[in-house]
């Protein structure tokens, strides 16, 4: 979880969520402090969600019920755990080669003495019995110096060989702590990232930089009427969908649950809107068919809500402006594309089409 608020605004936000804790009997610990610093933030509209509706339905707060929320949306520990253990792989593998080198140094110091010494003596030598003495004993240093060698070469081969490897784990850890297991696109955490990334360009460039919120309609209702299992085949189908439609510097993410986000550099809020016309039209265009059975379940539609980066604004304002926009577009019918400009009432897009429920 990226944090972007500056300090006035961090500090309101702490105090709100220690107000919102004591209120709610909430134990201050340092995880359960931030999930309600990121609930009185409003940034992570998934998060406020499912407190509201834990405050709506009256259910405690408790250590399950907060445990419950740290799991899903502050779920990174366990790529962080895999990340520190690849690191201290490499940093051992390292010191191995250290050592080797080490011990390499000081066998060849060693040559170099008895070499040395070789010389030093071979003014005052007896020709026949010194010299030979001496020669034995720098035979054998050279051959004690050629097998310390090959063992170091060997070492040093197997260890450059299981370097690469934890190399090319620890980009595959990498690579999975900024991917939804499930649908193969960016996660949440990813897309905190490139958001941040991509203001920060648009403010240094002047460029714009346009917001799309996804949303699958009537998931929950699809999900109790078909499976979990069928539940996440839409998943992955919506996740293809925006995988072949965008643009290769666009980045889209699974936001949370069923909802997803698109971050397009260069882009204004019309053109955000219109790349999610089409994305709404080729999800909605796809047959959803239980390969099993060969049964129809009908046609999926998204709801979609855009926003358009206003320069110096605080992230959580950008997101929170396109989730209104969504949600609009949800309380309007569904399967149609909101932009912030639309708030008024009117739409753009396509309607909403009969589905299967």
């Amino acid at each position: 979880m990226e944090y972007f608020e500056k300090i006035e605004q961090a500090a309101l936000f702490a105090r709100s969520a220690l107000s919102l804790m004591e209120a709610h009997r909430v134990p201050p610990h340092p995880g359960n402090f931030a999930v309600w610093y990121v609930y009185a933030s409003g940034s992570f509209p998934d998060l406020k969600r499912a407190v509201d509706e834990t405050i709506a339905a009256k259910k405690p707060f408790d250590d399950a019920a907060m445990a419950e929320l740290r799991r899903r949306f502050f779920g990174f520990h366990a790529e962080g755990e895999a990340l520190t253990h690849a690191t201290q792989r490499i940093e051992s593998a390292l010191a191995q080669v250290i050592e080797y080198l080490g011990a390499a140094s000081r066998g060849a110091s060693s040559y170099g003495d008895t070499l040395q010494t070789f010389t030093d003596k071979m003014a005052g030598a007896d020709p026949i019995v010194d010299i030979r003495d001496m020669l034995r004993s720098v035979l054998n240093e050279t051959r004690s110096v050629t097998e310390t060698n090959r063992l170091l070469e060997i070492r040093l081969d197997s260890s450059s060989q299981e370097i690469r490897l934890l190399r090319e784990n620890l980009d595959e850890v990498k690579r999975e702590a900024l991917t939804d297991a499930l649908t193969g696109i960016a996660n949440r955490k990813l897309f905190d990232l490139v958001l941040r990334e991509s203001t920060a360009q648009a403010m240094e460039k002047g460029e714009r930089l346009g917001l799309i919120m996804l949303d699958i309609d009537f998931f929950k209702m699809f999900n109790d009427t078909y499976g979990h299992l069928m539940g996440d085949q839409v998943l992955k189908l919506v996740a293809r969908a925006l995988t072949d439609t965008l643009r290769p510097d666009d980045t889209a993410a699974r936001y949370g649950g069923e909802e997803f986000a698109i971050v397009l550099p260069k882009s204004t809020v019309a053109e955000a809107a219109r790349t999610a016309e089409i994305l709404l039209a080729n999800v909605a265009g796809k047959q959803v068919t239980n390969k099993r059975t060969g049964e129809h379940l009908g046609r999926i539609t998204l709801s979609a809500g855009i926003a358009e980066y206003r320069l110096g604004e605080p992230l959580g304002q950008f997101i929170q402006r396109a989730d209104e926009a969504l949600y609009a577009a949800k309380r309007q019918g569904r399967n149609r594309v909101v932009s912030e400009r639309d708030l008024d009432g009117s739409t753009i897009g396509i309607k909403s089409e009969p589905r299967k429920p």
